[in-house]
């Protein structure tokens, strides 16, 4: 989520870049920069893109997440979990044969490799966390390397062009969309997408609606991606509007009737820490 090109608002708080340049040094700042995504993807031991599975990922969401809460520790011992970060190396993500299954593959990834970088003792926490997190740990994916901003903003915003995808990856923190206890899948994408949104949307951790004030309380989401709601929807309130399940409140807040509020996000981690120990290779 920390951005690397243009689009996103200027007040993000990932872009106090300066506290991050004192401490990390001027040099290595700069020479880490915006790392480019590949043009190409080319695996050493290439999975057959139409036998590729989120099966794995699946069943380890399902064993280890509960209403949003991740195991870490136990995400750490499964090995199905080591095996699916192993696969996602070995697929050419270009060879995938529909825009649905390119974009399950990447946010699946995401979240994934959102784990895997608090397992390996990182955590997108101020200000050097966060750049750290997001833009110097890399991960291996058709047999390259990516960091999760690179993964968000130059290929999921910018290939896919779709919203929903803000509430579906989770750089877990605990202001984030849930993480969900089940994987992405082509055949079911607009549902899940769908899904994910009126979770979020109508989680009264994440956004509430006063209806008496006429203020809506809005996950700082809406704020720091606004140019992306605004191009699906005109603006932020109508494309909340479109998921809000309470049909006055949506009406009202369609019809701007609402003013918004951001809330402070809640940078904390989503679950049970790992612990130090945790962080060893687990073979």
């Amino acid at each position: 989520m920390w951005p690397c090109k243009s689009g996103q608002r200027s007040d993000h708080p990932r872009k106090k870049w300066v506290l991050a340049w004192g401490l990390l040094g001027a040099t290595g700042f700069l020479q880490a920069g915006c790392a480019a995504v590949p043009d190409r993807f080319s695996p050493a031991e290439p999975v057959d893109p139409t036998s590729f599975s989120q099966a794995q990922w699946n069943a380890v969401l399902q064993a280890h997440v509960r209403d949003g809460l991740v195991d870490y520790p136990a995400m750490q011992r499964d090995q199905r979990f080591h095996g699916y970060l192993s696969m996602l190396d070995r697929v050419d993500p270009g060879s995938l044969p529909t825009e649905q299954a390119r974009l399950a593959f990447w946010i699946n990834a995401y979240n994934a490799f959102a784990v895997q970088g608090i397992l390996d003792g990182e955590r997108p926490a101020p200000y050097v966390g966060w750049y750290r997190y997001f833009k110097l740990r890399r991960y291996g994916v058709g047999g390259q390397r990516i960091t999760l901003s690179d993964l968000e903003h130059e290929v999921l915003r910018r290939q896919f062009r779709e919203p929903r995808i803000h509430f579906t990856i989770v750089c877990a923190s605990s202001s984030c969309p849930k993480l969900q206890p089940w994987a992405f899948e082509p055949d079911r994408l607009e549902a899940q997408l769908d899904q994910a949104a009126r979770d979020f949307i109508n989680d009264p951790r994440r956004n509430r609606f006063d209806p008496h004030a006429k203020i809506a309380y809005l996950s700082k989401i809406f704020d720091w991606f606004e140019d992306d709601f605004s191009a699906a929807a005109g603006d932020v309130l109508h494309y909340v509007a479109r998921y809000v399940n309470d049909p006055e409140v949506a009406q009202d807040v369609a019809a701007a009737r609402y003013r918004i509020e951001y809330l402070e996000y809640d940078w904390s981690l989503n679950g049970i820490p790992p612990t130090e120990a945790s962080h060893a290779d687990p073979s």
